[in-house]
């Protein structure tokens, strides 16, 4: 076995091993690198007409409602030259190749991810950056480990690890990015992926603090002010978002499901036309969201300025995701639950006189909402506390947190928005219980190595060389169906495992002479090619999981997988059923054994 088939087969167990982590470390590493590509690519098309980032106030009317429509139609020429086709992007669409391709990303949706992402984002649309950073990061570390040809359980890993890395990168949040991508991506906590996770995480966040500063965007949150008193208000508060976000989520699936029977030109061109509309009369509402937050700390708390400007970045968002704009839906919602926050703190102070709490509301609000439109309260908790620095907060955002999750989950059936939007647009992404669980494990991990090969043995004899052969040692035919026209030229090469029951060892202690030397006759041969039985081989590449290996081979609930590396007809070893059964039953990996077939 060569070197890299030995990382290969070592990766292949659910274990942390330095080899999974130096792989995260640069897949992280390049993951990082490109979304400061992507985010730095954003900032020279806005410095073209903006004097600040994000900031559409300094453009004149006509030139916000025409900027839209003309990022909508480089996008669309832009997806015309890849193929419409691939314009699905964004965290659903990762969810779903995670299900069906191992987190493996297609090059075209990539490239629409990029730079339709980014003329979006320049474009003033609603739309947020951590879409296009889940699915940048996804793609460049699952490449890495497609190069590598690693097994498809540390692919699913270092999609992972690319995916926390890219939101690290973006929100300069690496605690918060590794919760997200256990609570929302990976749905689960486990040891074995939790460590490289973290160490991508970890590298994102400090490339984005050497390119650009260590400080985030939401720094003027200086001191919390909270206090147990004004916890009553934070209820209400939390009741709100969460009614809001079952509208917002609704809302946003509605548009959705009714937009799909329509071509993607028309709905764009639409999308351009609301948010060019809405910009033309509330500037502040375009963009991702952060200058939504500006607004609501500098307008001295006036409450109509700031429901107008709820309602204009709630439509603006809705619209623009719904009908296809590319982009990321975190950022927006958290520029919503700040704008809610902000104009319940608008209201709050009203009945509190003197006390400056507002900014402290706006936390809440991006909490709120956050945990109640994603349904990942602690990824929501772990965000505001590092944007804001301030551990005062933990008591307050939970409270806001529990409550709008519980209001929007049981009381309006409220789920994740990601899952909402892969149910609409019927794109899998449910695995069942033992899929999962098989996924984690590589059939390289269990792969019996040892193994007699014969060619085009008849009956009796393969049975007088299984039962001389070691227990452990299968032993395989492989039948060579040349053409009848040229019989020097091979038609079909099929390769079939001869299995006994587990008498084998009784009849093989009987068979043999003190000496150990075989003995045949007629008779008995024929006796034992009754008891045995031929299963037919079928190949699987060695990235294949157990989860795959499980799937060929659940219909006959019995036989074996062969694996094969670059020739099909080159085999490396084989899994059989009764393998996978037995690591189901007790839970345990006993490697290259070959387990008697139960009767």
């Amino acid at each position: 076995m060569t070197p890299l088939n030995a990382i290969r087969k070592h990766l292949s167990l659910p274990k942390t091993s330095w080899q999974i982590c130096f792989l995260a470390i640069i897949g992280g590493f390049a993951s990082a690198l490109l979304v400061v590509l992507f985010t730095l690519t954003i900032e020279e098309i806005q410095q073209l007409y903006l004097v600040k980032r994000d900031n559409y106030n300094t453009l004149d009317k006509i030139s916000r409602f025409d900027l839209p429509i003309i990022g909508s139609l480089v996008i669309l020429l832009f997806a015309w030259l890849t193929g419409y086709k691939y314009l699905r992007t964004g965290i659903p669409f990762v969810l779903h190749r995670l299900k069906v391709a191992h987190g493996v990303m297609p090059l075209k949706n990539t490239l629409n991810q990029f730079f339709g992402s980014a003329v979006a984002l320049a474009s003033g649309f609603s739309v947020g950056r951590e879409g296009p950073a889940v699915h940048l990061g996804a793609a460049c570390s699952s490449y890495l480990g497609s190069l590598l040809k690693l097994p498809h359980n540390s692919i699913r890993t270092l999609c992972a690890c690319g995916i926390a890395a890219g939101i690290a990168a973006t929100f300069n949040t690496p605690i918060a990015a590794v919760l997200f991508v256990m609570e929302v991506i990976m749905r689960e906590y486990k040891v074995h992926i939790f460590i490289p996770i973290m160490l991508a995480s970890l590298v994102g966040s400090l490339v984005t603090s050497s390119v650009f500063d260590t400080s985030h965007n939401f720094d003027y949150f200086h001191k919390i002010e909270l206090i147990p008193q004004h916890y009553i208000p934070l209820v209400i508060l939390a009741i709100f978002l969460g009614v809001l976000a079952a509208a917002f989520n609704k809302s946003l699936v509605g548009i959705i499901k009714h937009s799909t029977k329509f071509h993607i030109i028309p709905r764009l061109m639409l999308a351009a036309l609301i948010t060019g509309s809405l910009g033309y009369l509330i500037p502040e509402a375009m963009g991702t969201g952060t200058s939504a937050i500006d607004i609501s700390l500098a307008n001295n708390w006036q409450v109509g300025l700031l429901f107008s400007l709820l309602l204009a970045k709630f439509l603006m968002t809705t619209f623009a995701l719904g009908l296809g704009i590319p982009g990321g839906i975190i950022g927006p919602i958290i520029g919503i639950g700040a704008i809610a926050g902000a104009l319940s703190g608008a209201l709050t102070m009203q009945f509190y006189p003197g006390e400056h709490i507002g900014s402290d509301f706006i936390l809440m609000g991006m909490a709120g909402f956050m945990a109640a439109s994603l349904n990942a309260p602690l990824a929501a908790l772990l965000a505001v506390v590092e944007l804001s620095g301030q551990l005062e907060i933990i008591v307050p955002a939970m409270i806001v947190i529990t409550i709008s999750s519980i209001i929007s989950g049981q009381l309006f059936k409220n789920r994740s928005i990601f899952t909402m939007q892969l149910d609409v647009q019927n794109l899998i992404y449910r695995t069942p219980p033992i899929e999962k669980t098989l996924q984690k494990i590589g059939v390289l991990a269990l792969m019996i190595e040892k193994f007699e090969l014969v060619e085009n043995a008849s009956q009796r004899s393969l049975a007088g060389m299984v039962v001389s052969s070691d227990i452990n040692m299968p032993v395989i035919n492989k039948i060579i169906e040349k053409s009848t026209k040229q019989s020097n030229v091979i038609k079909q090469i099929d390769y079939y495992w001869a299995e006994f029951s587990e008498q084998l060892p009784l009849a093989s202690k009987a068979l043999n002479n003190i000496d150990n030397t075989p003995i045949f006759s007629e008779t008995v041969t024929y006796q034992i090619s009754d008891k045995m039985r031929l299963h037919k081989l079928i190949p699987i590449s060695h990235q294949a999981t157990l989860a795959e290996a499980y799937q060929l081979l659940i219909t006959e609930r019995c036989g074996a997988v062969y694996i094969y590396q670059n020739d099909v007809n080159d085999i490396m070893g084989i899994v059989t059923f009764e393998q996978i059964r037995q690591y189901l039953v007790t839970g345990k990996l006993v490697i290259g054994k070959l387990y008697p077939v139960k009767q």
